[in-house]
C-alpha cells in the first residue's frame, strides 16, 4: 500500500485563480480592490522570504499590497502607531505583522492592536472566539488550507470522523481543533507530553500534525488508510547537497508514514502553499465584509 500525495502546492494555484477571478469582480461590480498590508520588523531571513512571496501573491491576483519593512530597534510605540494608521485606511482589509518580532516588542500587544476587523492571521481575541463560539468569518490561514485539503479528498461531510490534532499552539493546534469540531469530527487535542502518543493517534481517521518537532510521528504511529496532514516545516541538514546545506522535513516520518497511511501531504509541498493563498482568500473576506458585500462562499470555512 501506498498513500495518495496531496498536492498541495496544485490545490493553492487553482485556489489563487479563484481568488483572482473574485478580486476582478469585486473590482467590475462594486470598485473595490482588496489590500493586504504586511509589516516585518528586523532582518530575519525566514521572515524575508515569505514576506516576499506574500508581496509578490498578492500583486499577481491584482490586489493591492502593501510592506513595511521596519529596522529591529524599532520601538513597540511605532510599531503601534503605524498598525493604528492602517486600522483607518479605507483601502487596507487585511493587516498582517510577521512573527517573530524583536525581543522588546510584546507580540501580545501587537496582535490586540489590529482592528479584528481586518485581522487575516486570525489571532485577535474576538477573531479566535468566533470560531470558539460557531460563528462564520475568516479562520487562521493554515488550518483553512488544511480543511480545504480534507473536503476536497473527503468531501463536506466530515461528520463522526475520529480525528487526532498533535500541537496546541493558537496558530495551528487549537484553531484546526475548533475546525474539525464544528465539522462534526470527534477530536482529540493531543502534544507532546500526551501519555501514549502512538496509541492515541492510531485511533485516527484524520491526523493534523503541528507539534513542531522532526518526524516525531512515526509510520506505526499511523492508522490504516488514514488521512495524515503535516504542518511541521522543520530545517535539517543535508550534505548530499553540499557542505552547509539543509532540506526541510515536516512532523510525520514521511517515507514510514506513506506507506501505511491514505493520502497524506509532502513536506515541502503540502500544507505550506495552502497558507499563503489562505491569506489572500482570507483578505477578500474581509474586505466584503468591512463593505458589506456577501464574501464569496468558497473561500471561507
Amino acid at each position: 500500500m501506498s498513500a495518495m500525495i496531496i498536492d498541495g502546492k496544485a490545490f493553492a494555484e487553482d485556489l489563487r485563480a479563484r481568488i483572482h477571478g473574485h478580486v476582478d469582480r469585486l473590482k467590475a461590480e462594486h470598485g473595490l480592490t482588496p489590500g493586504l498590508a504586511v509589516i516585518i520588523v528586523g532582518e530575519d531571513p525566514g521572515s524575508q522570504v515569505y514576506v516576499r512571496n506574500k508581496a509578490r501573491q498578492t500583486e499577481a491576483i491584482g490586489m493591492l499590497s502593501l510592506k513595511y519593512e521596519l529596522p529591529s530597534e524599532t520601538p513597540q510605540h511605532e510599531l503601534i502607531a503605524l498598525i493604528s494608521e492602517l486600522n483607518k485606511r479605507a483601502d487596507v482589509h487585511g493587516i498582517l505583522c510577521q512573527m517573530p518580532v524583536p525581543d522588546h516588542i510584546d507580540p501580545v500587544a501587537v496582535i490586540n492592536a489590529i482592528d479584528p476587523d481586518k485581522d487575516v492571521d486570525m489571532f485577535h481575541p474576538m477573531s479566535a472566539g468566533k470560531l470558539l463560539t460557531g460563528q462564520k468569518g475568516p479562520v487562521s490561514c493554515t488550518p483553512l488550507g488544511c480543511l480545504m485539503l480534507l473536503r476536497d479528498l473527503h468531501g463536506t461531510d466530515l461528520a463522526g470522523k475520529e480525528a487526532v490534532v498533535i500541537g496546541r499552539s493558537n496558530l495551528v493546534g487549537k484553531p484546526m481543533a475548533q475546525l474539525l469540531l464544528r465539522e462534526n469530527c470527534t477530536v482529540t487535542m493531543a502534544h507532546s507530553k500526551t501519555r501514549h502518543l502512538a496509541e492515541v493517534v492510531r485511533r485516527a481517521d484524520i491526523v493534523v500534525a503541528a507539534v513542531g518537532r522532526r518526524e516525531m510521528v512515526r509510520g506505526d504511529w499511523i492508522k490504516p488508510g488514514a488521512t495524515v496532514l503535516d504542518v511541521g516545516i522543520n530545517r535539517v541538514p543535508a550534505p548530499e547537497k553540499g557542505e552547509g546545506k539543509t532540506r526541510l522535513v515536516g512532523d510525520v516520518a514521511f517515507d514510514e508514514a506513506v506507506a501505511v497511511a491514505g493520502a497524506i501531504t509532502p513536506v515541502p509541498g503540502g500544507i505550506g502553499p495552502m497558507t499563503i493563498a489562505c491569506l489572500l482568500a482570507n483578505t477578500v473576506t474581509t474586505a466584503c465584509l468591512i463593505n458589506g458585500i456577501a464574501p464569496p462562499g468558497d473561500l471561507t470555512a
